[in-house]
């Protein structure tokens, strides 16, 4: 993309002054981020001020590549061009970083880079701009300027890596919008990627778009479409739509408290305890009923279990903690 750099004139002019003439004080003090550690999406986007500037920019650029996003507020195509940039920049795992600059309020580090028109992006390494680009790009474009100046990493796939750790940290941080955000980014580049299919499809699923749940999973490649993280999310999704079928789960409870053999209110109340989340609930009303009559339903609350396993995933607590239950009671 440097070939057609419309900034080529002032790297070597007054932007390359600029970055020489600023004061680096207290370099060591703030916290170096690790090879291959993605860090949490917050801290790789920021706003800067004429002041911090240096810090943000110039001396970290020293680490990392840092993009400079010069934008206003009366500017249509940088409403357009930076929510792309974020959320390319997430995607990225940590390779790059997003400075964000309102020229309406600090013009004066535009003018020093030559900036005439914006939006405009600046891409500094080694506290000195290298590369950049004017005006709202399509997305492709800002993945390979952002792929051409953080650096491939070794190749996609460390890069995809890294951004799906930071996506499962932002949704462990309650972030899941900016989640969101970054499995997209990773299904844009890697379409085949199965668990940014399945974590964007359990976000629209918690959401309560179970429509556009379906519409992620059903463009998983069809020779992916059995990978376990997308039968979990089918799973989660049937027993979900079971549960929602079954009613008033006051009533299971009135039937439990009057005959607790009754074993089809028990095997409907734990349906609907695990569209809830209350998986331990779940699961120990169906090992109740194993315990009394494994032979009701056909090994039906057996059957049932096994389903919430695998909506559950074989690795989680409740699955581990209930399977254990179970075969206690199958073997003892």
């Amino acid at each position: 993309m440097s070939d057609n750099n419309p900034f080529s004139g002032s790297f070597g002019g007054n932007a390359g002054q600029y970055a020489q003439s600023v004061q680096y004080g207290g370099a060591g003090d703030r916290a170096k981020v690790s090879l291959g550690e993605a860090p949490a999406a917050a801290e790789l986007i920021k706003n800067t001020t004429t002041a911090t500037f240096a810090a943000d920019v110039i001396q970290e650029s020293r680490r990392q590549p840092v993009l400079v996003d010069f934008w206003a507020p009366w500017c249509g195509p940088c409403k357009q061009l930076t929510p792309q940039l974020e959320k390319a920049v997430k995607a990225a795992g940590g390779k790059v970083k997003l400075v964000k600059m309102n020229i309406d309020d600090h013009p004066s580090i535009a003018g020093q880079l030559g900036i005439q028109s914006i939006p405009a992006v600046i891409a500094f390494k080694d506290g000195q701009p290298v590369d950049g680009f004017m005006g709202a790009i399509p997305e492709s474009q800002i993945a390979q300027f952002i792929q051409k100046v953080g650096g491939k990493g070794g190749g996609g796939v460390p890069q995809i890596t890294d951004a799906l750790a930071a996506a499962a940290e932002a949704r462990e941080a309650g972030d899941v919008q900016t989640a969101a955000d970054i499995y997209d980014a990773i299904l844009e580049q890697a379409p085949e990627t199965v668990e940014a299919i399945a974590g964007l499809g359990e976000i629209l699923f918690e959401a309560g778009d179970a429509e556009g749940a379906e519409a992620v999973l059903a463009k998983a490649p069809e020779e992916k479409k059995d990978a376990p993280a997308l039968g979990a999310l089918r799973a989660k999704m049937t027993l979900a739509a079971e549960a929602a079928a079954l009613g008033n789960p006051a009533e299971f409870e009135r039937r439990l408290a009057a005959n607790p053999n009754d074993h089809q209110a028990r095997f409907d109340l734990a349906m609907v305890q695990n569209a809830r989340g209350e998986k331990t609930q779940a699961a120990d009303n169906l090992l109740a009923i194993v315990k009394a009559d494994r032979t009701w339903n056909d090994d039906g609350a057996r059957a049932q279990l096994l389903k919430f396993f695998e909506a559950w995933g074989m690795t989680d607590e409740a699955t581990l903690a209930a399977r254990r239950k179970l075969s206690s009671l199958l073997f003892s």
